[in-house]
């Protein structure tokens, strides 16, 4: 999945001459907590809320507060920031957010920018990825880690005649010759599936309840 399939591209942007008042406005209005900061349509910053809290005074300082929202977005902005392309795949931007701490990319294409990217957005993708926002059940199964195995243990959603939302697969930290699936399927009621797969060998780790153990 490329990033301009869920960036956003009506953006909400700054410019290095206005305020910190400016940026508490916008943030409140728009109910937003990043915002990139252009010059003549070129990224040349970001800021956050967490630049906002360290540019602002504590409420228990007896310091003058009208210096600090006084403050140009230049002074309390991240200078030169990480940038995506639109083009990029969602998953090597997550690993960017993950290794570089940050809340928030700026996307930018012919040196302007085009889009914005968030963790908001990438967690609302990863539900939508794993089909959580629809109803469902959730089951998990171990299986060799081999190939066709995924086959064989879609053969039993096929013959129940059940809707597969989304499958995920896993590492299993216990025994590296073994892999984790999970699948998202369209029924709340999954003990059928649940004794297929069982018959047919496999594994199941959730739901597993005394019940279906008997």
């Amino acid at each position: 999945m490329l990033i301009e399939e869920i960036m956003k591209t009506d953006v909400y942007t700054l410019q290095p001459g206005q305020t910190v008042q400016d940026v508490v406005d916008l943030f409140e209005e728009k109910r937003i907590r990043h915002a990139p900061v252009v010059d003549g349509g070129k990224v040349v910053g970001v800021v956050t809320e967490r630049d906002l809290k360290d540019a602002l005074p504590s409420r228990f300082s007896v310091s003058p507060k009208i210096n600090a929202y006084e403050k140009l977005v230049s002074e309390i902005m991240a200078k030169n920031p990480i940038t995506a392309h639109p083009m990029d795949f969602v998953e090597e931007s997550a690993l960017i957010f993950y290794e570089q701490k940050i809340g928030c990319l700026p996307v930018v294409s012919q040196d302007k920018l085009v889009g914005f990217l968030t963790e908001t957005d990438l967690l609302y993708k990863y539900i939508e990825l794993t089909g959580a926002h629809q109803p469902g059940s959730h089951i998990e199964i171990r299986v060799p880690n081999r190939s066709g195995i995924l086959y064989e243990v879609s053969k039993v959603f096929y013959n129940q005649h059940v809707n597969v939302l989304s499958v995920l697969v896993y590492p299993d930290k216990k025994n590296s010759s073994n892999k984790i699936l999970v699948f998202r399927v369209q029924t709340m009621n999954p003990l059928a599936i649940i004794n297929d797969l069982k018959k047919e060998g496999f594994d199941v780790l959730w739901p597993n309840t005394p019940q279906m153990n008997e």
